[in-house]
C-alpha cells in the first residue's frame, strides 16, 4: 500500500504522521502514546479586534463550546496591539491554557507585533509583502528572483522572531489571493498554491525554524482538495519535513448548505489520512462552528490502520486532478438513463406506499418535481405548465435487490440498483466472482461496505469492475461493461457522515447516482451533496464568508436577506464576502459578488470584474439584483400548491 501521500492505491487506511508543532500547550500534529495526535478543533472571532471586551468575551464562549485554539484578526497595528490585552482578559479568565492565533494580512508590521502576544501567527503568502490589485503582471526570470528574495526580506523578521519565542507560524495559502508572480507561473491552480506555500516554507528553513502549519483553502472543495494532496506529495519529494495540516473549505455559506459543504471537502482529506487540525467556515455565529467540527473529528477518532486488501487491483481513479469515472449508460426502471457521464441522479425512498419499508423501492424524483420545489417560493403565482408537471406521476418504481455471498447473481432483473453486501473474508474475490454474473442493465452500489471501510469499500468496487472491463477489452472476452455506481449509503444515518463519504467519492469522479434512505431528508441531502463539489446545480449557490473583525458589514444579516431574494434562481452562483482581503479569486466560480469595500459600502461585481463601486449598503442590495437581471439571469419565483 502507498502512504496517503501518495494515493495512487488508496483502498487501505493511515494517518499520515506529520511533525509535532506546539501551539502554547496543545500539540498539533506527531504522536500521542504511539498514536497520530488527535484533530485539534479550531474558530474565529468576529468582533472588532480593537473592542478588547466584546473579543475576549466571544472567545470564552468558543473555548466553552470546545474551541482549542481562537484565531482573532489583525489588520492593523492597532488591532495587533490590542492582542496583548485580549491575551490578559482570556487568561484570567480562567483560559490560559487555550492559545490565541493572529490573523495577518498585508502587514508585516502587525504580525511583528502580534507575535509578542499569541501563541500563533497565521500569514497569507499571497499577500503578507505587499498590497496589490490583484492583477496578473509579466515577469521575467530575474525581476521573478527579486520579487522573492523581496518577500523573503520581509517575512525573516518574524521567523526570528517566532524562533526566539516558540511561537508557531501558519501558511495559510488561500485560492483566491495568490501572488502576482505565481499567478505569472503557475496560473490561478492548485499546483500555484502549493508553490506559495513551499515559497514561505523555504524561506523558514533557511532560518532553521520548522514549527510550521500549513493550509491550502479553498470555497470550491475540489480545488482544495487537489492543493492538500499536492502539497502533501511535493512537501515529501523534496524532503521538506511532514508539516501538520490545518484544513478547511473557506466560504462554505451558511446553514446545510455550508455544513454540507464543509464536510465533503474535510471528509475527504481526512479519508485521505490528512489533516492535523480543523477549522469549518460557517457564515453564522462562531461556535455553531464548532459541533459541525466536533462531529468530523468524531468520526475519524481512533480509526485503526488497515491495509488494502492482498489481491487488490491497482486503483483506476487519479487522485491529483478531477476526472469523472465514465460507465456504460443503463437504463433503470421503465426508462431512466444512468451513467453515460449524465448528470448524477437522485434516488429516494418511495413514500406513496405507506405500509413500503423504506428500502422496499425507490422513486428517481429529481426531473420536475425537485427543481421546482426547491426553487419556489409560498405565495408567488405558479404558471400553469408548473402546476401541471407537479400532478402529473412520478418516473415508476424502481426494483432494489440486495445481494450476498452465495447468492444467486444471475437472478437479478434488468434495471435493478444491486445493492452488495461485501464478505469480510474476500471483499476482492466476491466482487471478481458477482460482477462478471449479473445481467446487463443495471445499476451497483453497497448494502454493506464490510471491515475496509465505506469510502474504501466504494473505490474497491469501481477498481475491480474497471479491472474487469479493461482485462475484456484487451482480450476481446465478454462485453467489457462499465458499470454506473450508485452511491447507495443504506448503512449510514448521520448527514455529515453521508457527506463526508458522498463527497470524497464524488471528488474522485465515482458516483451516477445517489441514494441516502437513512437521511433526514434523502432527496433534499442527495441535491445539496451534488451542488456543494459541484457536480449538479440544481437551484442559487452562495460563496459567503465567516464574518470576522475586517467584515465591512453585518455578513449574517445581508446574507439572509440575499438568500430570501435570489434563493430561486437555478444556476446561478453568488459570492458574499465581507472584505476583499481574500481576493477575487476567491469568487472565481462566483456569477455575481456582494462584497464590503469600506464602512457601509459595497462593490458588486459581475465574475471578477468590479462594475458598481462604493454602492451605500442598503441600496447595493437592489443593485445587485438589478446587475442579475441585467445580465438576463433572472427568473421570477414560482409557487408550489
Amino acid at each position: 500500500m502507498t502512504t496517503a501521500s501518495d494515493p495512487a492505491l488508496r483502498l487501505g487506511f493511515s494517518r499520515r504522521v506529520s511533525r509535532a508543532v506546539m501551539v502554547g500547550k496543545i500539540q498539533v500534529g506527531g504522536l500521542v502514546n504511539g498514536q497520530p495526535a488527535p484533530l485539534v478543533v479550531q474558530s474565529m472571532c468576529t468582533t472588532p479586534t480593537t473592542d478588547v471586551a466584546a473579543t475576549v468575551a466571544q472567545a470564552i464562549v468558543l473555548a466553552r463550546a470546545g474551541c482549542e485554539i481562537v484565531r482573532v484578526t489583525a489588520p492593523g497595528l492597532k488591532d495587533a496591539k490590542a492582542l496583548k490585552e485580549i491575551r490578559q482578559g482570556f487568561s484570567a479568565a480562567g483560559f490560559a491554557d487555550v492559545p490565541l492565533v493572529a490573523d495577518i494580512h498585508f502587514m508585516p508590521a502587525a504580525a511583528l507585533e502580534a507575535v509578542e502576544h499569541v501563541e500563533k501567527v497565521r500569514v497569507n503568502p499571497g499577500n503578507f509583502a505587499d498590497k496589490k490589485a490583484f492583477a496578473v503582471k509579466e515577469y521575467t526570470d530575474a525581476a521573478y528572483a527579486e520579487e522573492v528574495e523581496r518577500v523573503a526580506e520581509r517575512f525573516r523578521p518574524l521567523v526570528l522572531r517566532a524562533k526566539a519565542l516558540g511561537r508557531a507560524l501558519r501558511i495559510g495559502t488561500n485560492h483566491g489571493s495568490l501572488s502576482d508572480r505565481i499567478l505569472n507561473r503557475f496560473g490561478d491552480t492548485p499546483l500555484g498554491m502549493v508553490e506559495s506555500a513551499l515559497e514561505f516554507v523555504r524561506f523558514s528553513e533557511t532560518e532553521g525554524f520548522r514549527d510550521l502549519i500549513i493550509s491550502m483553502k479553498a470555497s470550491n472543495p475540489k480545488v482544495m482538495v487537489q492543493a492538500y494532496r499536492l502539497l502533501v506529495a511535493r512537501l515529501d519529494a523534496a524532503g521538506h519535513p511532514p508539516y501538520p495540516l490545518h484544513l478547511g473549505v473557506t466560504e462554505a455559506g451558511d446553514g446545510e448548505d455550508g455544513r454540507i459543504k464543509s464536510a465533503a471537502g474535510i471528509g475527504t482529506l481526512l479519508e485521505d489520512g490528512l489533516g492535523d487540525t480543523i477549522r469549518v467556515s460557517l457564515t453564522e455565529p462562531p461556535e455553531q462552528e464548532i459541533p459541525v467540527a466536533k462531529a468530523l473529528a468524531a468520526r475519524y477518532r481512533g480509526r485503526p490502520a488497515h491495509t488494502a486488501p492482498a489481491n487488490s487491483p491497482a486503483e483506476t481513479i487519479d487522485p491529483w486532478s478531477f476526472r469523472r469515472r465514465i460507465a456504460d449508460i443503463v437504463r433503470l426502471g421503465r426508462d431512466i438513463p444512468v451513467g453515460g457521464g449524465l448528470l448524477p441522479r437522485v434516488l429516494a425512498p418511495a413514500q406513496r406506499r405507506a405500509l413500503a419499508p423504506p428500502a422496499a423501492d425507490l422513486l428517481v424524483d429529481d426531473t420536475v418535481l425537485w427543481p421546482l420545489m426547491a426553487h419556489s417560493i409560498p405565495g408567488a403565482e405558479a404558471p400553469r405548465k408548473h402546476i401541471a408537471a407537479l400532478r402529473s406521476p412520478l418516473p415508476a418504481d424502481l426494483p432494489l435487490v440486495h445481494l450476498r455471498a452465495g447468492e444467486d447473481a444471475t437472478q437479478v432483473p434488468q434495471g435493478a440498483l444491486v445493492l452488495l453486501r461485501l464478505d469480510d473474508q474476500d471483499p476482492v474475490g466476491f466482487l471478481r466472482q458477482v460482477l462478471p454474473r449479473l445481467p446487463t442493465g443495471v445499476v451497483i452500489g453497497l448494502a454493506e461496505p464490510g471491515l475496509i471501510g465505506e469510502v474504501r469499500a466504494y473505490r474497491l468496487l469501481a477498481a475491480v469492475n474497471d479491472e474487469q472491463f479493461t482485462a475484456a477489452e484487451a482480450t476481446a472476452v465478454g462485453s467489457g461493461r462499465r458499470v454506473p455506481i450508485c452511491l447507495g449509503l443504506p448503512f449510514l444515518a448521520d448527514d455529515l457522515a453521508i457527506a463526508a463519504v458522498a463527497g470524497a467519492l464524488l471528488i474522485d469522479g465515482i458516483g451516477d447516482c445517489l441514494y441516502f434512505p437513512r437521511a433526514k431528508d434523502p432527496r433534499a441531502l442527495a441535491f445539496t451533496v451534488l451542488q456543494a463539489v459541484k457536480a449538479r446545480q440544481t437551484r442559487t449557490d452562495y460563496v459567503a464568508c465567516p464574518s470576522c473583525g475586517r467584515t465591512q458589514f453585518d455578513l449574517f444579516e445581508v446574507t439572509q436577506h440575499i438568500r430570501s431574494v435570489t434563493g430561486h434562481l437555478d444556476g446561478v452562483t453568488i459570492a458574499i464576502m465581507g472584505c476583499i482581503v481574500n481576493g477575487p479569486g476567491e469568487m472565481a466560480d462566483a456569477d455575481f459578488g456582494y462584497v464590503g469595500s469600506g464602512p457601509g459600502r459595497i462593490d458588486l461585481y459581475r465574475g471578477r470584474q468590479v462594475v458598481r463601486r462604493g454602492v451605500p449598503e442598503l441600496q447595493a442590495r437592489e443593485e445587485l439584483v438589478t446587475l442579475i437581471k441585467e445580465s438576463g439571469r433572472w427568473k421570477e419565483p414560482s409557487v408550489v400548491r
